[in-house]
């Protein structure tokens, strides 16, 4: 595995030895030791958002986009609308999840660069008091950018609106706590900040909201509420559990405490995303986002403007050197996108950036 290319993805990303050896035991579904696992891991969860006095932990089989799906389905009722907060392709499959639920929607957009302001939320509050629920992405990993979620949260909660917010790439590296942002639902998943693997989402629910919503989900698979009412009466999963992803994130979990927990995780990846900034600055090139509005998570830079970039080759020889990048998202300029999550540091990152440059002068586009 030592040969195996760093992933500078926002997930799957690379994960520990001690992870991937999690996977190496077989586990019965309905097995008393693995719906403790289970449990445990819940109850791991909802301490990074001190949730446990107000939201319930609901994992669900799948990747990130089916608990969004799931969290929309279950808590929005049929006869709700949402709002939903644009300024990238996460926001925009989260409208769509809405479109194909035949959910009552609406769209807010911002350019890619540019968060939602809590003084927007306010005006379209105000404006349309059919909304029954917001939805945000907390850092929108099509660029990397950062949305105001606590002054957000606030003007939502000062309508008497619900938000539901998708963390997928911010749990459990930037602080969201539950007892000061006011949320109906938060969704994150297994292959993310946590440096799990892939196959498992979980959606935090708040517990009134979740009671209500019987009845509302469009689906049996990604009913939260059924899921919840049959875990909490049996400790098992209604259907097949992903038992390997459940372990390989219990193990990542005792990694994540023994690293000193949130502030721990943050600090490392602010520190690889400081050294991605620096280093790649320092050869020329370009990062999309103002520092201000630029989570520690991933990174969006301008592609040389050179016409002997190519991003397939430059991704295959940045390969070769072992280190797997991500490709842009934005539909306007070309980019290129290097996360700064999962088991790296910032010497790591440095070889990252040393290895870019080697590239482009190999490809005699940068004269480094």
């Amino acid at each position: 595995m030592s040969n195996a290319p760093i992933l500078l993805t926002p997930g799957p990303l690379t994960t520990s030895i001690r992870t991937r050896q999690a996977m190496l035991v077989d586990w019965g579904s309905w097995d008393r030791d693995f719906n403790q696992l289970t449990a445990s891991v819940c109850e791991q969860l909802l301490a990074i958002i001190d949730g446990s006095a107000s939201h319930h932990c609901v994992p669900l089989q799948g990747s990130g986009t089916f608990a969004v799906e799931a969290a929309i389905g279950t808590l929005v009722p049929r006869d709700g609308k949402v709002l939903v907060l644009i300024n990238g392709a996460y926001g925009q499959r989260l409208a769509k999840i809405c479109k194909v639920l035949g959910r009552n929607y609406s769209t807010f957009e911002t350019a890619e660069d540019q968060p939602t302001t809590a003084a927007d939320v306010d005006r379209l509050l105000a404006a349309d008091p059919a909304i029954t629920h917001v939805a945000l992405i907390h850092c929108e990993t099509s660029t990397g950018i950062l949305n105001p979620l606590p002054e957000i949260a606030q003007v939502i909660k000062g309508h008497g609106k619900r938000l539901i917010i998708d963390a997928m790439s911010s749990f459990g590296a930037l602080p969201i706590d539950a007892r000061a942002i006011p949320f109906e639902a938060l969704i994150a998943a297994s292959g993310k900040c946590l440096e799990g693997v892939p196959g498992m989402g979980f959606v935090f629910a708040e517990k009134t909201a979740l009671a209500a919503a019987e009845g509302n989900a469009h689906s049996l698979a990604m009913d939260l509420h059924d899921q919840h009412a049959y875990m909490a009466k049996t400790g098992q999963w209604r259907f097949t559990p992903p038992t390997h992803v459940v372990a390989a994130l219990h193990e990542a979990l005792q990694q994540y405490n023994e690293e000193g927990g949130l502030p721990a995780r943050h600090q490392r990846y602010a520190d690889n995303c400081k050294t991605l900034l620096d280093g790649m600055a320092a050869i020329g090139l370009r990062s999309f986002l103002p520092a201000a509005i630029q989570a520690p998570i991933i990174v969006t830079f301008h592609a040389p403007k050179d016409p002997r970039y190519q991003f397939k080759d430059f991704y295959e020889r940045v390969k070769a050197k072992g280190f797997i990048l991500y490709p842009g998202k934005l539909t306007q300029v070309e980019t290129f996108r290097v996360g700064c999550i999962g088991v790296v540091g910032a010497d790591g990152m440095q070889a990252a950036v040393n290895a870019v440059a080697e590239v482009l002068r190999e490809m005699e586009v940068l004269d480094i």
